[in-house]
């Protein structure tokens, strides 16, 4: 989108000097670049301004699904323009990974809160809702409303029985075909970037729904903010592995967490090897 916008600003310079003699006067020189610059941040402002007010306007009360695909629809536009604009190169693997026939339970380690934002970000077409602390919906309105029009679900991390009905949630929302399901089961974010132990428990999601369960590694988020727009932050998101509705009928909730945990461990070795070669 970011590329459509500078096409636009680049078009609409000899569309303006049909009108007002733009290029042929003595001070095209630098006019004319102050100008399409003028244009593009324009229409970049305006923009971030529809999709701000979009997100707003949204109210907490509503009916999740209502216009949930236009939310989806402008994020999936405005989310490669703010990485773009952030200067965040994001390096993916395993993507073919993900299943496209069929809804799933996507788990991944937890760096920071820019982690939904990524996954979102380098898979556009998986209709993902996200599992978040419910602080979030505390303490950053703006994510909690986008969160509330794309299927996304707080959890109380400190109460078992609202964890629970927020896991019944979150598979009946599978099991209606309405959206796949990203959490983060370490449940915290990790605050050394180590892989911390698997609650083993937001894996009954999947069970319950019979659904695969796509893991991942992501790493180099925790840099995001505080490189923002002054250097190149790198990050990476890696499909690892896809553990099938059938090799879940093989294993306990404990012995898929391990396998997961070992996964993500030797993921994250490959990435920090590579790094330092």
């Amino acid at each position: 989108m970011l590329y459509v916008y500078l096409v636009a600003a680049a078009v609409s310079i000899p569309v303006l000097d049909s009108f007002v003699n733009i290029l042929h006067n003595e001070n095209s020189w630098w006019t004319t670049p102050l100008l399409f610059i003028g244009i593009f941040l324009g229409l970049i402002i305006l923009h971030f301004g529809v999709v701000l007010t979009s997100i707003t306007l949204i109210r907490m009360d509503s009916d999740p699904d209502k216009f949930s695909g236009y939310i989806r629809k402008i994020i999936s536009l405005t989310l490669p323009i703010f990485f773009k604009l952030a200067r965040v190169r994001i390096d993916t693997s395993g993507l073919e990974k993900v299943p496209e026939d069929t809804r799933f339970l996507l788990v991944s380690n937890h760096l920071d809160n820019f982690d939904p934002a990524v996954i979102l970000n380098v898979l556009p077409e998986a209709e993902l809702g996200f599992v978040g602390k419910k602080e979030i919906y505390e303490t950053m309105p703006i994510v909690a409303r986008a969160m509330h029009k794309l299927h996304g679900l707080p959890i109380d991390r400190e109460n078992n029985r609202e964890a629970a009905k927020t896991i019944i949630k979150a598979t009946q929302i599978i099991k209606e075909d309405k959206a796949s399901i990203g959490i983060f089961p370490e449940g915290y974010v990790s605050k050394t970037g180590e892989i911390l132990p698997m609650r083993n428990g937001a894996f009954k999601i999947a069970y319950k729904a019979k659904v695969p369960v796509v893991v991942c590694v992501i790493g180099g988020t925790a840099e995001i903010f505080k490189n923002m727009f002054r250097r190149r932050t790198n990050v990476y998101f890696d499909v690892v592995h896809t553990f099938s509705a059938e090799d879940l009928e093989e294993m306990s909730t404990q012995e898929l967490g391990e396998k997961v945990t070992d996964l993500m461990k030797a993921a994250k070795a490959k990435r920090e090897k590579e790094k330092s070669c």
